[in-house]
């Protein structure tokens, strides 16, 4: 075990940024609305056990099927986009399904809110410039802020109001939508330097 603080730091708040829980405030409390409660600690561990699994197994899985990390990360980007217009033009483009709470504790919010493309596919950039065990740190690090954020989002809500929440609710959109453009056109490049 080598653990480096600077290396934790720097993957923690990599990962952070990209999963990005604080700009996701508006979509959890939409999310709690319509169920009613959210199983934050089940939401937390299945989002922090998806980013570790994927960490050790992620290229081989893609591998497996014949995708390669740009194309995932491509796909991601497309995901990514949509999110963001939902959020900065306040429309839903994604079918509304009937969540229970245990749903919705894993799906959207586990995955692919939490656990999504971006980060997966940061892991596995992070996995080529990082030690293993530092990366883990900095996953678990963001699981327990995850999960405060889950567990006091209804507080968050009451402290930032309604006009708060959609003000954040559009700059993150735009921030989303930017990770999302930069996303598709480092690894569309990619894609067409490997034909």
């Amino acid at each position: 075990m080598h653990l480096n603080l600077k290396e934790i730091f720097t993957a923690f708040m990599v990962l952070f940024a990209v999963i990005d829980i604080i700009g996701s405030i508006p979509i959890i409390i939409d999310l709690r609305k319509k169920v009613g409660h959210i199983q934050s600690e089940k939401a937390s561990i299945i989002a922090g056990v998806i980013l570790i699994v994927f960490l050790f197994l992620g290229k081989s899985i893609l591998n497996l099927i014949g995708i390669d990390v740009n194309s995932f990360a491509v796909a991601g980007s497309f995901i990514l986009f949509f999110i963001a217009l939902e959020m900065i033009l306040g429309i839903t483009l994604y079918k509304q399904e009937e969540h229970t709470s245990v749903t919705a504790s894993v799906f959207p919010l586990a995955f692919p809110l939490i656990a999504g493309p971006g980060s997966l596919t940061t892991l596995l950039s992070l996995r080529a410039e990082f030690r293993t065990e530092n990366i883990i740190v900095a996953v678990i690090l963001n699981v327990i802020i995850i999960f405060i954020v889950l567990k006091t989002s209804s507080r968050i809500e009451r402290f930032i109001g309604q006009n708060g929440i959609n003000i954040i609710r559009k700059v993150f959109g735009v921030v989303l939508l930017a990770i999302a453009v930069k996303l598709f056109a480092h690894n569309i490049k990619a894609l067409f330097e490997l034909t």
